[in-house]
């Protein structure tokens, strides 16, 4: 097992066993994952209060620090506490304080269900609480991470298969939510409810000029699509009298993107500059968004948006593309198919670990302007 395992072993088998007085009510649910796996498990949640028998008030959504802000419009009617995954990965300090914050919520049932996840994370938080019945569903597990996983797996009261690898997110979402209760519950399309509202941040710089929005970043390089072809696109979007706007978080600054773009573009640069609820202000509003496969690309195509996403094959089907029976008609999956699919994103065909992977780049400026053209003519 990994060394931090061991280091943090103490601190975790203290907090397991710390008394708790309150009695035992509720459900907590472990999302301790990123924005866009949030969006794809969303749906499922409403099912979960009669599916253990109580109301939205006590079910309790333990997610991460980054979609914070947005968490209460889109769990109205839940509870929340958020942890910072980063710290707690690495923090022995913060992890023990937030996993005895974590222990008072003292749930009756505990549920985790992703399907790619982190033993040190969700499952330890899972063990950590201790509730009289704790959920899980049977996670991707490699010979790496299969020692952590075996253990903290045989600590649950309930082990749920939803499937095999590569069966999409969301339908694993069903699935699991369809077994624990016994009956069959039709996988729906993702989607949020957000109050549309124009940004403070663009609209002096649009001018009320439609505007389509790219996302060039990503956390992975090799996810990203080339930034020349984002900047060629974009200039084709302002030759047909579109603002276009580029997005993206502070972590996934596109290097070189400042000094690729002229002096004077009218390309409107927002990279690192908006929160995530301004961001979905932005993505909502938008004619169309281009994007890599990456949080902002789930956002939008649950807001409805005219969406074009732009995927590699790493675990091609997992995330993206959407089945068809959940893929709504106003997105577009762009990839190029290679025999290499499905390497988990260990590519060996690229030079540096800056460069795009082979099966992103592959895609081409004019089937993602074909694709988006499709889109908008669609939408008037």
């Amino acid at each position: 097992m990994r060394r931090r395992w061991w280091l943090f072993r103490f601190f975790d088998l203290v907090i397991k066993f710390w008394p708790i007085l309150k009695p035992r009510q509720g459900v907590v649910v472990i999302r301790m994952d990123g924005i866009g796996d949030m969006v794809l498990f969303r749906n499922t949640l409403d099912e979960y209060a009669d599916l253990f028998g109580i109301q939205r008030s006590d079910i309790t959504v333990l997610g991460c620090e980054s979609w914070r802000t947005i968490s209460k419009q889109i769990f109205s009617g839940y509870k929340s506490f958020f942890i910072d995954e980063h710290a707690f990965a690495r923090n022995a300090l913060y992890r023990f304080w937030m996993g005895i914050k974590v222990k008072k919520l003292s749930p009756k049932i505990t549920v985790c269900d992703s399907y790619f996840r982190r033993a040190l994370m969700s499952d330890s938080l899972l063990w950590m609480i201790d509730a009289p019945r704790s959920i899980s569903s049977i996670p991707f597990i490699n010979e790496k991470t299969r020692p952590e996983f075996n253990y903290y797996l045989s600590q649950n009261s309930q082990l749920i298969d939803t499937g095999p690898y590569p069966t999409h997110e969301v339908l694993r979402h069903y699935n699991f939510i369809s077994q624990v209760s016994g009956k069959f519950f039709n996988p729906k399309i993702p989607k949020i409810e957000w109050i549309k509202k124009s940004s403070s941040i663009i609209e002096n710089k649009t001018l009320g000029r439609r505007y389509v929005v790219l996302n060039p970043g990503s956390n992975e390089y090799g996810r990203r699509w080339p930034l020349r072809f984002y900047i060629d696109v974009a200039n084709k979007f302002i030759n047909n009298d579109y603002a276009v706007v580029f997005v993206g978080g502070k972590g996934e600054l596109v290097d070189g993107l400042k000094t690729s773009l002229e002096p004077d573009s009218p390309i409107i640069n927002i990279v690192g500059l908006t929160s995530v609820p301004e961001l979905m202000n932005i993505l909502n509003m938008a004619s169309c968004v281009i994007s890599n496969d990456t949080g902002p690309a789930h956002l939008s195509i649950a807001l409805s948006v005219p969406t074009v996403v732009i995927i590699g094959g790493g675990h091609f089907g997992s995330f993206v593309p959407y089945p068809d029976e959940i893929s709504p008609p106003s997105v577009k999956f762009l990839f190029d198919r290679m025999g290499c699919y499905h390497c988990f994103w260990l590519c060996d065909k690229r030079q540096n670990k800056f460069n795009s992977f082979p099966c992103v780049s592959s895609v081409s400026i004019a089937s993602v302007m074909g694709a988006a053209e499709s889109l908008l003519k669609e939408k008037v």
